[in-house]
């Protein structure tokens, strides 16, 4: 997956393995994912969360005919950190037609966890071109 000019690729996000029961990825700790007192952002757990649940359902579907996104996200930060790297994985709950419900756990190197959250995926429909 390409991620150069996307919020991701400015995350330093990237793909560790995609299945559709469990998707990892990692996102390093440093200045482009610190809040201003030098701690991992919340928003930036977040980002990988629904990174993760949204390449996860997207292994269900075919992209040429559907789009995923996410439509609700929530996050409990349980741990703070200030440097490293972080790993989400990524497991399906719920896996629909229309709806997926994913929950995302991010680690850090010694497993311990900084963030759980769950997240739902829309699954739409593409529009014909006429």
């Amino acid at each position: 997956m390409n991620f150069e000019n996307t919020l991701l690729g400015s995350l330093g996000i990237e793909v560790v393995s995609v299945d559709k029961e469990l998707v990892v990825l990692t996102m390093p700790v440093d200045e482009r994912t610190f809040q201003p007192a030098g701690f991992l952002h919340g928003g930036a757990n977040v980002a990988l969360a629904e990174t993760a649940a949204s390449i996860g359902a997207a292994a269900y579907v075919d992209l040429e005919e559907k789009s995923v996104f996410g439509i609700e996200i929530n996050a409990n930060h349980v741990k703070s950190k200030r440097d490293g790297i972080v790993t989400a994985m990524a497991t399906p709950l719920h896996a629909g037609k229309t709806t997926m419900v994913w929950e995302i756990n991010i680690t850090d190197e010694e497993g311990n966890l900084i963030c759980i959250s769950r997240c739902t995926i829309g699954i739409v429909p593409k529009r014909k071109e006429k």
